[in-house]
């Protein structure tokens, strides 16, 4: 649509802007020309442009040209440093609104310094297994920024010179509805229990009182499953008690159901009045529910 010359697109006859990527007459309908402009969320042009034919015109009314993106959802401005106005502080790049420093630079901004060597950095945020912040956390000159919530969503407590600490690890159950520690029964220290006087196991789990042996136990709370009580419940010589406490929608052996599965976001099982009462007069596994296709 064009040729460059000298850094600058000359455009050809009936097209134009800093690419040649809009076209002066357009033969899209409106409504598909805004349809094309809109982003992920719905929005034209992520409200920082106007629509053209299918394409969005970025607002870049200082000529900085920081608005960028086929939606315009780059905002550079963010990058720019407070105090200087230079762009991540005139250490590093800037792309779509965040900084990559260069080496011996780091903040939000690039904005500090650092006074150490990257071999030096790294060997101070490796953890006793050789990672860097044990994989749960970001070394930034010689310090570890651990992570605090971990992909699927639960929240840890992960601490230590190299975040070589997880509490996540003293979860008594497997459910990520449940912040219950050690059982109830102990003290986690650095992602290990300590149990309480009467109480054994990896996660103060089994009662010393118990006939049965802690192997036994969990043999008998896993069944078939791969987990004990399915990964809803806490096993206690031998049998489940499953989480949440007082919950009906988790029940069955082993704590092999979960009616949560069918609910909508209203808390309503598969979104109907018939489904709902049925169940609360004879509660059934989820998946069995799902497959009696009695939620129409």
């Amino acid at each position: 649509r064009g040729y460059c010359d000298c850094g600058m697109c000359e455009c050809d006859e009936g097209w134009f802007g800093e690419a040649c990527q809009f076209q002066e007459e357009c033969s899209l309908s409106s409504k598909r020309s805004r349809e094309l402009c809109k982003n992920q969320q719905g929005v034209i042009c992520s409200n920082r442009g106007t629509c053209h034919c299918g394409s969005c015109m970025c607002d870049n009314n200082d000529d900085k040209g920081l608005v960028t993106g086929r939606f315009c959802e780059c905002d550079d401005s963010e990058c720019l440093d407070e105090d200087t106005g230079e762009v991540c502080g005139g250490h590093g790049q800037c792309y779509c609104g965040n900084c990559y420093c260069a080496a011996g630079w780091h903040g939000d901004k690039c904005e500090f310094q650092c006074d150490i060597s990257p071999w030096e950095s790294k060997r101070k945020c490796t953890s006793p297994d050789g990672k860097i912040c044990s994989n749960r956390g970001t070394c930034v000159c010689g310090e570890c920024t651990c992570h605090d919530v971990d992909p699927s969503g639960d929240w840890g407590d992960i601490h230590g010179d190299t975040c070589e600490c997880d509490e996540r690890n003293c979860h008594a159950t497997y459910d990520r509805y449940t912040d219950d520690f050690c059982s109830g029964h102990g003290q986690c220290n650095c992602g290990m229990c300590d149990c309480k006087e009467g109480w054994t196991g990896k996660k103060c789990e089994h009662p010393l009182s118990c006939s049965l042996s802690l192997d036994s136990s969990l043999k008998k709370c896993t069944g078939t499953s791969n987990l004990p009580c399915n990964g809803r419940g806490q096993c206690q010589c031998g049998q489940c008690i499953c989480h949440p406490p007082l919950d009906s929608r988790i029940h069955g052996k082993n704590c092999k159901c979960d009616d949560r599965q069918c609910e909508d976001q209203e808390g309503e099982v598969c979104g109907d009045l018939y489904c709902r009462l049925w169940v609360s007069v004879r509660p059934i596994c989820g998946e069995e529910l799902l497959k009696l296709e009695v939620c129409r």
